[in-house]
């Protein structure tokens, strides 16, 4: 029984351990990009506000089908005084008739039949700005997907750093161990030791404030995924891009002008519905209607039929602003278009600049890695044979781990910077 109790308290033990470590996630840069895409919060918020502009749509279609009003009255009153002019009975005298109740009942069904567009174009404006907040969500959430990317590209130089400064460190204190048997031995001088010991420390300070980059990326990044806040990515493992690299660009390719479009699409509805109030309505209209004055009067199947036709005159005078001010939200959607596609041309021509010179550091990062590794060899060979001193050892040794550094991150700055071309130039193609 104390053997189960403990097997028992073991499990628990190790459940409640097991349930605040971090979850393990190994993910591509493609499935971030799906997942800040679609699983984020802000991308959920904007799918909400494209449902929303659906059903407005929806609800806007109604406005064909035709109104019915029912309406029903009771009433108690007093016995008032009937006074008839038409002889009843043939007496020359009205009776005295007492009446307490009366009972009206109406059905009235309007079908419109006419407008001036207005019905028409009312349909095509919630429609158009469906299209419009569909687009501008894909815009958005595009955006998402580049935020995604720039912070996993981000991690994966934080974690390359961390692994090449970490691997530094085991070489360093190998380093002062080294010099600690020199020193007791009076090969160096205590300063020299000095020196490397405090290389050493300078090393795990870095290392710290990679480790600290990490973490704080990592929860950024699956916070914007949508993931729980405690998730530990494991090593990123970054393919190398192709070198199709400068791709022609085209402004009218980004949703943020497709999205424009469609609202000057809305604008010019408004202006529509606008100038639907220059002409008449037409609509049929039906009805039906039942009254009962008790011990007085009674109507049944009292039905009509016909058409009906209203006209605002006052629009002919009041609606002409009305008109201006819809022509002046056309003109303003034409402005932030042109505005937009300027904008994007010139961030299409950055983003390929920084294609070219993302390449061209790179070749430059491995030239200064091989550079710095046969320095550091030459250097360590001087050294050893009494030629330089411990300062040209060390210089050469952090020259070593910056030009490492540089080449890890080279590669990951040219993807990054391709993906902002490709999002730049509207070719970024996610579902």
């Amino acid at each position: 029984m104390r053997i189960n109790n403990w097997s028992m308290a073991m499990c628990m033990l190790f459940f409640s351990a097991g349930s605040f470590a971090q979850e393990k996630k190994q993910l591509s840069l493609e499935e971030v990009m799906q997942l800040a895409y679609h699983n984020s919060n802000d991308a959920k918020v904007l799918d909400s506000k494209v449902k929303t502009r659906q059903l407005e749509y929806e609800a806007s279609k109604d406005s064909q089908l035709p109104e019915a009003k029912l309406s029903g009255t009771y009433l108690m009153m007093n016995s008032p005084t009937v006074d008839l002019k038409i002889p009843v009975g043939g007496g020359s005298e009205a009776p005295d008739i007492a009446t307490n109740r009366l009972f009206l009942g109406q059905l009235a069904v309007n079908m419109p039949l006419y407008t001036g567009g207005k019905i028409k174009n009312s349909i095509k404006s919630a429609e158009d700005s469906w299209k419009s907040s569909e687009l501008q969500a894909i815009a958005e959430k595009q955006n998402l997907a580049i935020q995604g990317m720039h912070l996993y590209i981000a991690l994966y130089k934080a974690q390359q750093t961390t692994h090449l400064i970490a691997e530094n460190i085991k070489k360093s204190e190998q380093q002062v161990l080294d010099f600690k048997a020199m020193e007791t031995n009076g090969v160096i001088a205590r300063n020299d030791l000095l020196k490397a010991q405090l290389q050493l420390s300078n090393y795990k300070v870095s290392y710290q404030e990679a480790v600290k980059n990490v973490k704080i990326l990592s929860y950024q990044l699956s916070t914007l995924l949508g993931l729980e806040e405690n998730t530990d990515f494991e090593a990123i493992t970054l393919a190398k891009n192709p070198d199709a690299i400068l791709l022609p660009g085209n402004p009218n390719d980004r949703y943020e002008i497709k999205s424009l479009t469609a609202q000057k699409d809305v604008a010019q509805d408004q202006l529509n519905i606008t100038k639907s109030a220059y002409y008449p309505t037409v609509f049929a209209t039906g009805g039906y209607a039942a009254l009962q004055v008790h011990n007085i009067v009674t109507v049944t199947n009292a039905a009509n039929i016909g058409l009906g036709v209203s006209y605002d005159i006052g629009a002919l005078y009041k609606n002409k602003k009305k008109v201006n001010v819809a022509r002046q939200h056309i003109e303003e959607v034409d402005q932030s278009l042109a505005q937009t596609q300027d904008r994007i041309k010139t961030q299409i021509q950055e983003s390929q600049q920084e294609v070219v010179l993302a390449k061209e550091k790179q070749k430059l990062f491995q030239e200064a890695y091989e550079q710095a590794k046969e320095n550091y060899r030459i250097v360590q060979d001087k050294y050893n044979n009494g030629v330089a001193d411990t300062d040209d050892l060390l210089e050469a040794d952090v020259q070593q781990l910056q030009s490492q550094i540089n080449q890890a991150i080279g590669d990951a700055t040219i993807v990054e910077k391709y993906y902002d071309l490709l999002f730049a130039s509207g070719q970024l193609n996610l579902k």
